[in-house]
């Protein structure tokens, strides 16, 4: 009997010690740095998405400015075009709007794997390249799209949470 006590004693001191084991970080801390044209990432302004097109006004995006995006609920969400990855009825989605100033390639990069189609009026535009975020900066994929001067509207959908860091920016 007294075996089995002193093997209960010892097995509930077990978490007790792994509490008190340093974490190693993720990141080290000569982590290679984030480029100049994603500066901005680290300082996020909230946002809130859009649920339909009427409600665009208030979820405006500036290029260069990170935002930390507030998503809805998918089964919320009135897409104007229809998603070609829409999402399942417990993922989260939303839309928002920005505007175009100068000709170029732009990146929109992200903080999770969510399913970007990017607009101009009706007709979603193809990207020009993919790719994941530099190590250890949160951003998970970034998504290039060649863009002209004027307004687009960027629909977001099947992210697994309600938060989605985004920000969308000029390439050099």
């Amino acid at each position: 009997m007294k075996t089995l006590t002193l093997a209960f004693v010892m097995l509930a001191a077990i978490p007790a010690v792994a509490q008190t084991v340093p974490m190693t970080p993720l990141c080290p801390a000569d982590a290679q740095p984030i480029p100049t044209e994603l500066a901005s990432w680290p300082n996020k302004k909230p946002l809130i998405a859009a649920t339909t097109s009427a409600s665009l006004g208030a979820a405006r995006a500036i290029p260069g400015v990170a935002v930390n995006l507030t998503l809805a609920d998918t089964p919320a969400v009135t897409y104007p075009v229809r998603p070609a990855h829409p999402g399942g009825s417990v993922s989260h989605g939303g839309l928002i709007a920005f505007t175009i100033d100068r000709p170029g390639t732009y990146r929109v990069a992200i903080g999770s794997g969510a399913w970007l189609d990017l607009l101009k009026g009706s007709t979603s535009l193809e990207s020009v390249g993919h790719g994941h975020g530099p190590n250890c900066s949160g951003i998970r994929k970034m998504v290039d799209f060649t863009l002209q001067p004027g307004d687009y509207v960027l629909q977001i959908a099947g992210n697994g949470t309600a938060n989605l860091p985004l920000l969308i920016t000029k390439l050099p």
